[in-house]
């Protein structure tokens, strides 16, 4: 009689590395999406920086800063002084144009940055009187979703 060896096949062992390949496939995918909603405060929380430098501005020289080459001068100097046309953590760029009321200031991923793959949050905008404006990369209004 011949003694059976307790142990796994090598189909067994096949089959638990496809299991965890599987499960971990899975969860890389969703921390990957759970970052990108994450990452979105970034943009939400320097464009309102943005408009509370702008509102600053415009009650102590009558005007609002209306290119983007002003995001980072001086106060002194016209400018609403804020460090760089970079979001705080450096994943959108800020820009700042001129409507015929005001202002409208924007957010959008940095190119080649993690989030340029957020395709439900392609840009942010927010304008002097509080319109805020989110866009899928499709074009397609999705404010609700991405200014929370």
């Amino acid at each position: 009689m011949r003694k059976r060896q307790a142990g796994m096949t090598l189909m067994e062992l096949m089959i638990v590395i496809m299991v965890v390949a599987i499960l971990g496939t899975i969860a890389l995918n969703s921390y990957r999406r759970y970052m990108l909603r994450a990452q979105r405060s970034d943009a939400t929380t320097s464009l309102l920086q943005l408009q509370s430098q702008q509102e600053k501005h415009f009650l102590q020289y009558g005007v609002y800063v209306t290119t983007t080459g002003d995001i980072t001068k001086a106060h002194s100097a016209g400018g609403l002084g804020l460090a760089a046309t970079t979001s705080q953590r450096g994943y959108y760029d800020l820009a700042v144009s001129s409507t015929t009321t005001g202002y409208t200031a924007s957010a959008t991923p940095v190119s080649g940055g993690g989030q340029a793959d957020d395709k439900d949050c392609a840009s942010f905008s927010i304008t002097e009187s509080g319109t805020k404006t989110a866009l899928k990369s499709s074009g397609t209004d999705n404010t609700n979703q991405c200014f929370r």
